[in-house]
């Protein structure tokens, strides 16, 4: 070996220490080591240090998977939270039709007591205004006690006029009673005076019936006689009484 061959290999020897020093110092001071501590400290070190990796490496993919899965809960509570204010919304729509349909009836029915409150007001005072002309009307005062006065003494003054008609009516139905009284004895009178005379009618017919009958056997030639005229019954039973009139 030449004198440049072995100056060479010093050099990368050197080199190889140099940067031997620099990563244990490197590893020292992320470990947290004295520089000069031991080739069997820093394996302790260096192997606690892996397992510390491997178990980071662990807890961070138990980490993810813990992630996952409360990212997947949180998805599927998201979903269902967005189902419930799917539902919140339409009920609070359905809600403010039905608040809005209230309102507007509870308008109209306003909008119609107020109506009704207008109407009764105006009667009310309408009815006011009658009883106070009523009252007026019927107040004490020297005007009003006249006017009753007057009002009260036509009143009589016309009660006596009606009393006295009354009276001069119910007198001359008396006379017009008394008259028709007189008039139907009358009339029955002569209704029993004509029967009679109707009666007496029939004989004095049925006499010369018998008569007339004995002179035609008594004469050579009958039909010489005067012909017996007929009865008319008729004419006799319209001068005869009634059951009515006899009733009565």
């Amino acid at each position: 070996m030449d004198q440049a061959e072995l100056e060479l290999q010093i050099k990368v020897w050197k080199n190889l220490a140099i940067s031997k020093q620099v990563l244990m110092r490197t590893a020292t001071d992320a470990l947290k080591l004295d520089p000069d501590c031991s080739s069997d400290e820093l394996r302790t070190a260096l192997d606690a240090a892996i397992k510390k990796s491997i178990n980071a490496d662990i807890t961070v993919e138990e980490a993810q998977e813990h992630a996952k899965l409360a990212v997947a809960v949180m998805e599927k509570k998201v979903t269902v939270s967005n189902k419930i204010q799917l539902t919140a919304e339409a009920s609070a729509a359905k809600a403010l039709e039905a608040k809005q349909l209230s309102e507007q009836a509870m308008a109209t029915e306003r909008e119609a007591h107020i109506n009704e409150l207008k109407k009764f007001k105006a009667q009310t005072a309408e009815k006011e205004k009658t009883i106070k002309a009523i009252n007026k009307a019927l107040a004490d005062t020297p005007e009003n006690v006249v006017k009753k006065l007057k009002t009260l003494k036509k009143q009589k003054f016309d009660e006596a006029e009606s009393c006295k008609r009354a009276e001069a009516e119910v007198i001359s139905l008396k006379k017009e009673k008394k008259l028709l009284d007189q008039n139907i004895e009358e009339m029955k009178a002569s209704l029993e005076t004509a029967g009679k005379v109707a009666e007496q009618q029939r004989e004095l017919h049925t006499l010369c019936a018998d008569l007339h009958s004995q002179l035609s056997g008594l004469v050579e030639d009958a039909s010489t006689l005067p012909a017996l005229p007929e009865l008319d019954e008729k004419a006799l039973e319209t001068l005869e009484p009634k059951e009515t009139d006899e009733k009565e």
